[in-house]
């Protein structure tokens, strides 16, 4: 199989955006995280790890400042974005839920703190419960391309953050913390609940 790339940076970034957001939603990591006697405790370790390596992460590739710091922008939500997904499984996992996890759930878990109206119709709170629907292929394209908008006009509002030298690495680093935090919690929230899936595979395994 070839090996992924990131997109071509002559392309519009809108349409950049799409292609990594597709990407990340569709590859779907394993994790050897076991059910956990303490799930709630187990899984805010989780978060915090993930947060921390995201902030390093991020606020490493916002060092070069100036044009050099622009061009890390895609790299840098591609390499968090895997972090946060890579998280979302293990916390999947500390709840017994990772034979549930799939696109829709991942695209919830990572940017419903972000573009919460977009997404109001994947996940359905029914008391202690949440149903998970799968979109019809244009209602999907419909929703990543509302998440895209929103992620594209909050990168031209701090552009400007990566042409300051080790302030807007401090900066960048910070928000992708905070940021992985929120996802964290959308994940904690989504796993610790009875889980319905309309219209979707079984789960992979009995490991719930």
């Amino acid at each position: 199989m070839p090996r992924a790339t990131l997109p071509d940076p002559t392309d519009d970034p809108l349409r950049r955006i799409l292609q990594l957001l597709e990407r990340v939603i569709s590859e779907i990591p394993e994790t050897e995280e076991a059910p956990s006697r303490t799930p709630d405790e187990r899984a805010r370790e989780i978060a915090r790890n993930a947060a921390i390596k995201a902030g390093m992460v991020s606020g490493g590739l916002a060092l070069p400042p100036g044009p050099l710091g622009l061009l890390t922008i895609l790299p840098d939500l591609y390499a968090i974005w895997k972090i946060q997904g890579q998280m979302v499984a293990d916390i999947a996992g500390a709840y017994g839920k990772k034979g549930y996890l799939n696109r829709e759930q991942m695209l919830y878990c990572l940017f419903r703190h972000a573009a919460a109206q977009a997404l109001r119709d994947i996940a359905v709170r029914l008391g202690e419960r949440i149903l998970i629907r799968r979109p019809a292929l244009r209602g999907g394209q419909r929703i990543l391309q509302r998440i895209g908008v929103r992620i594209t006009q909050r990168i031209a509002g701090t552009a400007i953050v990566r042409w300051l030298p080790i302030v807007g690495a401090l900066g960048v680093g910070a928000y992708a913390y905070y940021d992985t935090g929120q996802v964290a919690d959308t994940a904690i929230d989504l796993f610790r609940r009875e889980i319905e899936l309309d219209a979707l595979d079984a789960p992979r395994d009995n490991d719930e």
